[in-house]
């Protein structure tokens, strides 16, 4: 299947979506200034070709007693391939950690967790340094939200003419 470069259209639905992925399609559709048929067939495009990959409920965590943020560095012992697979492997299986991203620079790993609060905390950060290749943890709690994620910041490129 050749993927079609988005036009404008495309990306007020990709935005209009990543709102409300509730909205109905006559709603979308009034909202981005096309007719029902030929939106709909966009949104099944845009997720056929993977710019959607699917609709999720955005959750309350202080309601679900989740409201505690850390965030936890990870240095390894050694930086070889088994040791990333192996830690890899085992982080993704810790329910609190909420995202893990390996990155460059001074340590190897960063983890998000969302906790009931310090005892939680301590349970997960028992597992963590436990696990095989880990050498060093430093963890910054959160004290403030001051900008949560709220999707990509989608809108069309400058200086590329719609399709």
């Amino acid at each position: 299947m050749s993927i079609k470069k988005l036009d404008r259209i495309d990306y007020a639905i990709l935005a209009q979506l990543q709102a409300d992925g509730r909205m109905s399609n006559v709603e979308l559709s009034r909202r981005v200034n096309l007719s029902p048929s030929p939106c709909l067939d966009r949104v099944r495009r845009l997720e056929a070709e993977g710019y959607i990959e699917g609709y999720v409920a955005k959750l309350n965590a202080a309601k679900l007693e989740l409201g505690t943020s850390a965030f936890i560095q990870v240095t390894l012992d050694r930086t070889t391939g088994d040791v990333f697979d192996n830690f890899r492997d085992s982080v993704v299986g810790i329910p609190e950690v909420a995202e893990c991203h390996m990155v460059a620079g001074g340590f190897d790993y960063l983890l998000k967790l969302r906790i009931s609060g310090m005892e939680t905390y301590r349970q997960v950060l028992s597992q963590l340094v436990e696990l095989p290749g880990v050498a060093q943890t430093h963890t910054y709690m959160v004290i403030e939200e001051v900008k949560v994620d709220r999707g990509l910041p989608v809108r069309q490129k400058k200086g590329k003419p719609p399709q």
